[in-house]
């Protein structure tokens, strides 16, 4: 832990967090002359464009998973720790954490995102998110446990709320978890549950928007929702939700959706340790940055991924939220420690985006790069194959191989297995009730 920086053979850089952003920064600093300590609260890494796969039971939740020590077995530069990192002292330059304190010369914090409410408590409450593999298992448990029950119900009416998806989000995140349910309920859900009819089942996609996937090109918006109506997925556009009490989904307009299952992917928030002045801390609770991923007055500190808002004159918004900017990001950040050390100047952080892509079920999906647009099965192919390349561990990329070809050709596969019961909170009593009852 805490050692006198005289006695170290080799400036220290400390990493928080284990996403596509930390890990970048640990490996492009292989062999170089530098102490790298990398901590997480788990000691693994996870490949999140593809949680919702393990949310619906495509992939099993190791699939998409890789152990950090294995991960850099080879790198003898490297160490890590578990930990939960409760505060940053930059006038100290050490970083403190639940297992004590870590001296740093040079700071990353890749700490990523989790949920964005936006102050609605109601809805933080009974929704589902899916920022981690244990949220995406409790998705995958609770769906489950609601259609066993529907099943336990001979009423249909008594039912709907159990058979109705609501997921609210129309970016990537969205659009794949909706494809992927609509599949549940064309594809298994009357052989799996006898006792029910798909047209029983709903799934709702909801956006605030005018359209779905807006960051990507009008084509490819236009196409998944053309693929989502094809599958059966309700879209409700320029639809703003205002509460979920665990029974009933409301909208602005005042109409509501009984239901029991909300999914939440509608926005993310930056987290991150305390330590970082107010007056840094920018839109969607990112660090601000300068254009070199430098953490405004905090000395050799840099903010890199979903955390950092990497705002320019030509990027008011700042960078999108996905893997690539976070990987470009963690280079050029190992690079320019690199060139602090040996005096020489660093150029401005630039991002190339290669493209975006999102896929809508089997066999469908949409690519976008640069003016270049493909979409079906060809644009399906395009997207497995650069998430195939971009897991983590050998095995991993062939079970997830095996486990798409064998969905392609029998439309039912996965891992639809209740390993444990979610519980959701018990749903607010109404008012009205509460008098019933009293009476």
């Amino acid at each position: 832990m805490l050692s006198n920086r005289s006695d170290r053979k080799f400036p220290k850089v400390v990493i928080i967090g284990a996403g596509f952003g930390g890990i970048e920064v640990a490996k492009k600093l292989k062999n170089k002359e530098v102490e790298v300590l990398l901590l997480d609260r788990n000691n693994f890494h996870t490949f999140q464009p593809l949680m919702y796969q393990v949310a619906t039971g495509t992939l099993s939740a190791d699939s998409i998973s890789f152990p950090i020590r294995k991960m850099f077995k080879s790198q003898e530069n490297f160490s890590f720790r578990i930990a939960e990192v409760n505060h940053i002292d930059s006038s100290n330059k050490t970083v403190q954490t639940n297992i004590g304190d870590f001296e740093y010369d040079y700071l990353v914090v890749a700490t990523g995102a989790t949920t964005n409410f936006f102050g609605n408590q109601q809805i933080a409450k009974y929704a589902l998110p899916m920022k981690s593999i244990q949220e995406a298992l409790n998705i995958r448990s609770y769906v489950l446990q609601n259609l066993e029950k529907a099943v336990q119900i001979a009423n249909p009416e008594d039912r709907k709320s159990f058979l109705n998806f609501v997921i609210v989000g129309g970016g990537p995140t969205g659009v794949e978890l909706s494809g992927a349910i609509a599949e549940i309920r064309n594809n298994i859900l009357e052989k799996d549950y006898p006792e029910l009819r798909k047209e029983e089942m709903n799934v709702y996609l909801v956006e605030g928007q005018s359209k779905v996937l807006a960051n990507l090109s009008e084509k490819s918006s236009e196409d998944s929702e053309k693929y989502l109506k094809a599958l059966g997925v309700k879209i409700l556009l320029n639809v703003s939700v205002t509460g979920f009490d665990g029974t009933a989904i409301s909208f602005g307009d005042g109409s509501a959706i009984e239901t029991k299952t909300v999914i939440w992917g509608a926005g993310v928030a930056g987290q991150f340790p305390e330590g970082f002045k107010k007056e840094n801390i920018q839109r969607g609770n990112r660090i601000q940055t300068d254009d070199q991923c430098r953490v405004l007055d905090m000395e050799n500190v840099y903010a890199i991924g979903d955390v950092s808002a990497f705002i320019t004159d030509d990027l008011p918004r700042g960078l999108p939220g996905v893997a690539p900017v976070a990987q470009q990001q963690g280079k050029y950040v190992a690079k320019h420690i690199s060139n602090v050390m040996d005096n020489r100047s660093n150029e401005k952080f630039s991002y190339f985006d290669k493209g975006s892509m999102a896929t809508i079920g089997r066999a469908k999906a949409v690519v976008d790069m640069g003016k270049i647009h493909f979409n079906g099965f060809f644009g399906w192919i395009v997207w497995m194959f650069v998430h195939l390349m971009s897991i983590f561990g050998f095995r991993n990329k062939v079970i997830t191989f095996i486990n798409w070809t064998v969905k392609f050709f029998t439309k039912n596969s996965g891992v639809r297995l209740i390993f444990y019961k979610f519980n959701q909170p018990a749903p607010e009593v109404k008012q009205e009730d509460q008098v019933l009852e009293n009476n």
